[in-house]
C-alpha cells in the first residue's frame, strides 16, 4: 500500500453507542485539522483506540487492538482513550506500543497533545484528571460510518450500582442543553441521515448538571418533546433507559410521535428483588412489570429489549430461576445477557456468595436461548404486516439488511437504490439466519398515503 504524504489517523471503538459518538466527534476534529482518516488496518501516523471497561473482556480487547496497530505500522503513534483509559491509565501506559493515555476530559483535547508526541519505547505519557473534575459536558455525534447517527445527550451517572465502574470512569450525571441537542440533530438531518439514536450513560436522567449547573431546568420529557418537532428527522430511537426514569408521559409521547419509534431497551439486571437491592438498583420487579405493561397497552407492536446480569454474588440457583421465570413471562422481545465479572473498586467485588464461573456460563447460555425464543416469537407476531424499513449499506452474499421501526431485522436481495432509503415492505417469513425476508409492498404504501 502506498503511504500518504498527509498525516493520517485511524480509529477503533470498543463498547457502547456513546463511545461511537465520541470517536466520530474526535475523528472530525482531526480531519478538520488536516488529518486524513484511514482504515485501522492501514498504515497510519496515529491510531486512536476508544476503550470500554464494562467487562474484563473489554480490557483484553484493548491490548489486542494495540497489537493490531503496531502490526499495521510499528512507528505509528498509539493513543488510548475511553473508560478503561480513565480507570487504569498507568496500567495501559505500560503496554508495549502505547504512546499516550488520555482520561475522561483530556480526550477531547487530543489535538493539543499530538504535535510534540513522539513514538515511545518505554512507558506511554498519561494525561488524566481526577474523575471529580469531569463535571462539564462535551457534545458529540457519530456520522459517516453508519446509516444511523448516535447523538450524545447526556454523560456520567449518579447511581451507585454495586457492580458498575461507569461513575468512576465518566463522572457525575450531566447533560447537553436542549438548544445544542437540537442544533446537532439538525446537522445530522441535513447530511441525509434518516435515523438518530439518542445516547448517554443514563439518558433518563437528562437535564441534570447542564454545564456544571446542578439545577434541573429540563427533563427527558422536555428533550424528546422538542426533538419530535424537528423537521427532517425521519426516525429517532431511544437507547437504553432506566425503568424508574421511563415515565408514562414519555411512553405516551412515543406512542403518538411522528418520529420516535416503538422500540425501548430497558435494563432489568435481575428478576429477584433481593438481588436488585444488593445491586442498589432503584426499582423492584413490580415497577419493571408496570413499565412493560404500560408500553404494551399503548404500543402493542413495540419491540422491548432487556439487559440482564447472571452470576451476581448471592445469585443462588433459586434466585436465578426467579429471573428466568420472570423474563419468560414478560412480553418482551429480546435480551442482552451479561455474565457478571468482578471489577476493582466496586462493592460487589467484596460481597460473599461468589458464583462459580461454570454456573455463570450455564446461566448465560440458558438466557441466551430464552432470548432467541423471545425474538422469534416477537418476529412471528409481525409476519404479514406492512412496515417501513430503513435499508443499510451492507451487501453480504447478495443480500442487504435493514430494520423496521420496531426493530425487526429484515433482508432482501441487494439493491443499490435502496441504500439509506425507507421503504414499505411486507414481512414474509423468518429465515435460517434469524432475519425476516420481505416482499415489496408498493400497493400497501399507496394505500397508507
Amino acid at each position: 500500500m502506498e503511504y500518504s504524504t498527509h498525516k493520517t489517523a485511524a480509529f477503533h471503538t470498543l463498547g457502547c453507542k456513546l463511545n461511537f459518538a465520541e470517536t466520530s466527534t474526535i475523528a472530525r476534529q482531526l480531519t478538520n485539522s488536516g488529518y486524513e482518516k484511514v482504515s485501522f488496518d492501514d498504515k497510519a501516523d496515529v491510531y486512536i483506540i476508544n476503550t470500554c471497561s464494562v467487562t474484563e473482556t473489554a480490557d483484553k480487547e484493548c491490548r489486542f487492538h494495540v497489537k493490531r496497530a503496531m502490526k499495521a505500522n510499528p512507528d505509528g503513534l498509539v493513543i488510548i482513550i475511553g473508560c478503561y483509559a480513565q480507570l487504569k491509565p498507568e496500567e495501559i501506559a505500560r503496554m508495549e506500543g502505547v504512546d499516550m493515555v488520555l482520561g475522561a476530559t483530556e480526550k477531547f483535547n487530543i489535538l493539543s497533545y499530538l504535535d510534540d508526541l513522539e513514538k515511545s519505547h518505554s512507558s506511554g505519557i498519561v494525561h488524566s484528571c481526577e474523575i471529580d473534575e469531569a463535571d462539564f459536558f462535551i457534545g458529540s455525534y457519530s456520522i459517516g460510518d453508519r446509516t444511523r447517527a448516535f447523538l450524545k445527550v447526556q454523560d456520567g451517572c449518579d447511581y451507585k450500582c454495586t457492580y458498575c465502574t461507569i461513575p468512576l470512569a465518566r463522572g457525575i450525571s450531566r447533560s447537553d442543553t436542549i438548544e445544542n441537542v437540537i442544533k446537532n440533530a439538525k446537522e445530522i438531518a441535513e447530511k441525509g441521515i434518516k435515523e438518530i439514536v439518542l445516547t448517554g450513560v443514563n439518558i433518563g436522567d437528562y437535564g441534570k448538571g447542564e454545564f456544571g449547573n446542578k439545577k434541573h431546568e429540563h427533563t427527558f420529557l422536555d428533550l424528546i418533546s422538542e426533538l419530535d418537532q424537528v423537521e427532517g428527522i425521519e426516525r429517532i430511537r431511544i437507547s437504553s433507559i432506566e425503568p424508574n426514569l421511563l415515565k408514562d408521559e414519555s411512553i405516551d409521547l412515543v406512542s403518538k410521535s411522528k418520529s420516535f419509534v416503538p422500540h425501548f431497551h430497558i435494563p432489568l439486571q435481575s428478576g429477584s428483588d433481593e438481588l436488585l437491592k444488593k445491586m442498589k438498583r432503584r426499582y423492584l420487579t413490580k415497577l419493571y412489570t408496570d413499565r412493560i405493561s404500560k408500553i404494551r397497552e399503548v404500543m402493542p407492536d413495540a419491540c422491548i429489549g432487556v439487559d440482564v446480569i447472571v452470576g451476581f454474588p448471592g445469585e443462588t440457583e433459586e434466585e436465578f430461576l426467579k429471573t428466568y421465570h420472570f423474563l419468560n413471562e414478560l412480553p418482551i422481545s429480546y435480551l442482552h445477557v451479561f455474565t457478571y465479572s468482578e471489577r476493582e473498586n466496586t462493592e460487589a467485588a467484596e460481597m460473599d456468595g461468589i458464583v462459580p464461573i461454570a454456573d455463570r456460563k450455564k446461566r448465560n447460555k440458558m438466557l441466551r436461548i430464552l432470548s432467541e425464543k423471545k425474538k422469534v416469537a416477537f418476529y412471528q407476531t409481525q409476519l404479514g404486516k406492512t412496515l417501513p424499513v430503513l435499508w443499510e449499506h451492507d451487501n453480504k452474499d447478495g443480500l442487504m439488511h435493514g430494520f423496521t421501526e420496531n426493530y425487526v431485522r429484515v433482508q432482501k436481495p441487494f439493491d443499490e437504490n435502496s441504500v439509506n432509503q425507507i421503504e414499505f415492505v411486507k414481512l414474509d417469513k423468518i429465515e435460517n439466519d434469524g432475519t425476516v425476508s420481505v416482499i415489496p409492498a408498493f400497493e400497501e404504501f399507496l394505500a397508507k398515503v
